[in-house]
């Protein structure tokens, strides 16, 4: 075990250590939230694991982006969030492999049908348009559906808390590699209205994607250039009755390199996304109604204009995809601390492909069909709150129908009880699934769903002056979707089991100096097809990509009237990336990163901030062959009126 492991472990454990309020790791004070259930409810009378990243904490991470402040909570490693802006942001929860996370926005499910995972891509969000998020670990798919085999990340924009008819909101920051952020606010309520409008921006010259092994080669620097739009209407019609429209519109440019260790000084992808719904929210007395209609496109298309030559002289690659969500569901309060949740969702995803390249062979084109699927879903879950507050059960079963491999079913029966004021104990026995994506059915049109079960337990402890959580727990899938390299096709074949423990921690030792900490462990096995001879099967007692340690940890002090300032420390152990086709996995090295924040509040309208990443330039991988962020500054200004 490494110095810097030891050192942090102890540093998790002790009580010597100090961190932020309002830190971006987890809290576990008994706020409210949504995504348990899809009601508002105490987090103490749920036993699912919560994490919350509150507004407090959103606007210390001006410096940061989305996928950068998801990549320090517990049991989360998002790959690519430390690589150059605009790279692919891949989301592991727990171990669990790509496209196993759901992404919601407002709690309504967000993918993209045109890639082999459908991840959607959390490049399309800026930080300044998120409010709050709410990360819910382990199974979900009885009430979110597919894709939630791991969790959901409940990335929360709607506004509550506008005091005036008319507010507005601005940040401006600089930093290094010529990076600049804006963004403006205009919200406000009046009468039964309350409205917001939000733009901001994002560009960067970057520094180069691939990573120059010879350091002779001159690579270039990719840079990366976003906007994000979006408005939100809610009209409050009666007493019990609200009416609420959205619309979001993203979309950068960001230069790519042509693989591991290639670069490429002309290879571009530009991307889009544009989704808008509306819906309605009825209460009165013991019943709860909510309706929602989401329609989203995305676009993707990669470009070389071969005025930097490499195999490949010209190529356009184009990909669209459309989805359609429609969810209906209630909440009925039945009395002796029963509440019956049921609903009904609606599913439909397309997409289709073009291509076009150049080569030394020759032309070569070539269209993917058209290709769509559907998905109709019913759920219900009984959750029981006893009298005293100490006992909190939730039971609960999802019905599948897809319209290309027929159906499924899933369940949840999550216990949890106060044992006192302080402590309280929790458990969950959950299954879980992942369609097959539209481009895997069209390789194998006989894939069937990925299954999970999930067991976990818990206790957490919860005082005045110190917090903390523990989590164990246990996946099995053993109808995983993978590629097999001898019939070239998608197959329901691999084995995995993950084990891990989640520890979190808020302590605050003395007034105006706190701290916030976690610790993930992941052990696993993985029975698939052997990576360097495709031809047998094998056993692989690591992830890619996942490390089996890894620690985040932020101190932080209120110095003085208006002045915070704050050190983040982030270590992430030893793991594989793949060697490259037919050959053995790489080990990547371990690393520790070091940053910090600091703002000063003028008066209620200003507030002046900085933040810095990787203080002492550590040259570091997350992913073989490409390179990690080198030291960032970012200063900047917010005003509200």
């Amino acid at each position: 075990m490494s110095k810097t492991f030891t050192l942090l472990a102890t540093l998790l454990t002790g009580s010597t250590v100090f961190a932020q309020k309002d830190s971006l790791t987890t809290r576990t004070l008994d706020e409210v939230v949504v995504t348990a259930n899809k009601l508002e409810q105490k987090q103490s009378s749920t036993g699912k694991v919560i994490t919350i990243i509150s507004k407090a904490q959103i606007e210390k991470s001006n410096g940061k982006t989305v996928a950068q402040v998801l990549n320090e909570q517990a049991g989360i490693t998002i790959n690519g969030a430390l690589n150059n802006a605009g790279s692919v942001q891949t989301v592991y929860m727990r171990g669990a492999s790509a496209g196993r996370t759901l992404i919601l926005m407002d709690g309504i499910p967000l993918n993209d049908p045109s890639t082999i995972t459908t991840d959607f891509d959390l490049n399309l969000f800026s930080i300044n348009d998120v409010e709050r998020i709410e990360v819910c670990k382990g199974a979900q798919s009885t009430l979110y559906g597919s894709d939630a085999i791991a969790g959901v990340i409940n990335i929360i924009t709607v506004k509550k808390d506008a005091a005036k008819a008319f507010n507005i909101k601005s940040t401006l920051s600089q930093g290094t590699l010529g990076t600049s952020r804006s963004n403006v606010q205009v919200f406000g309520k009046k009468d039964k209205l309350t409205y917001t409008a939000r733009y901001a921006r994002l560009s960067t010259n970057g520094f180069s994607s691939a990573y120059d092994s010879t350091g002779k080669k001159n690579y270039d620097n990719d840079s990366y250039n976003g906007t994000v739009t979006n408005a939100q209407l809610m009209y409050q019609a009666t007493p019990t009755l609200l009416f609420k429209t959205f619309a979001m519109y993203s979309k950068y440019t960001a230069g790519i390199d042509a693989g591991v260790f290639t670069d490429d000084k002309d290879y571009y992808i530009h991307n889009s996304s544009f989704i808008t719904g509306a819906g309605f929210a009825y209460k009165k007395g013991p019943v709860t109604l909510n309706g929602t209609y989401q329609y989203s496109e995305l676009s993707r298309n990669y470009h070389n204009d071969s005025l930097d030559r490499t195999s490949t002289i010209f190529e356009d690659n184009s990909y669209s995809g459309k989805s359609q969500f429609a969810e209906l569901y209630a909440g009925t309060k039945l009395g002796n601390g029963f509440t019956l949740l049921t609903g009904l969702d609606y599913r439909y995803n397309s997409y289709n492909q073009t291509y076009f390249s150049i080569s030394a062979y020759g032309p070569y084109g070539s269209n993917f069909r058209d290709t769509s699927m559907n998905q109709k879903a019913l759920y219900a879950s009984v959750i029981y709150n006893s009298p005293d507050r100490k006992l909190n059960v939730e039971l609960g079963g999802r019905y599948n129908n897809h319209s290309r491999y027929g159906n499924n079913s899933t369940y949840t029966f999550n216990p949890s009880y106060t044992l006192s004021k302080d402590v309280r104990i929790f458990a969950s026995i959950s299954s879980g699934f992942k369609a097959p994506s539209l481009y895997q059915l069209s390789i194998n049109d006989k894939l069937e769903a990925e299954k999970s079960i999930n067991y976990e337990g818990g206790i957490s402890l919860q005082q005045k002056n110190f917090n903390t959580r523990i989590v164990v727990f246990n996946r099995r899938i053993n109808n995983g979707i993978d590629y097999n390299y001898i019939t070239y096709k998608y197959f329901n074949y691999v084995k995995q089991t993950v084990n891990g423990v989640e520890l979190e921690t808020t302590i605050t030792p003395v007034e105006k100096l706190n701290i916030t900490a976690n610790y993930t462990f992941l052990g696993s096995e993985e029975i698939t097809q052997n990576r360097v001879t495709t031809k047998d099967t094998v056993t692989y007692d690591y992830l890619l990509r996942r490390p089996k340690h890894s620690i985040n940890l932020t101190a932080g002090w209120d110095v003085a009237k208006g002045l915070y300032v704050s050190l983040t420390g982030k270590y992430v152990g030893k793991r594989f990336d793949i060697g490259g086709y037919k050959k053995a996995d790489i080990s990547l090295d371990s690393y520790f990163l070091l940053s910090a924040y600091a703002d000063y509040t003028l008066n209620q309208h200003v507030k002046f901030f900085a933040d810095a990443q990787n203080l002492t330039n550590k040259k570091f991988f997350d992913a073989r062959g490409f390179n990690s962020i080198p030291f960032l500054f970012n200063t900047g200004v917010t005003f509200n009126w």
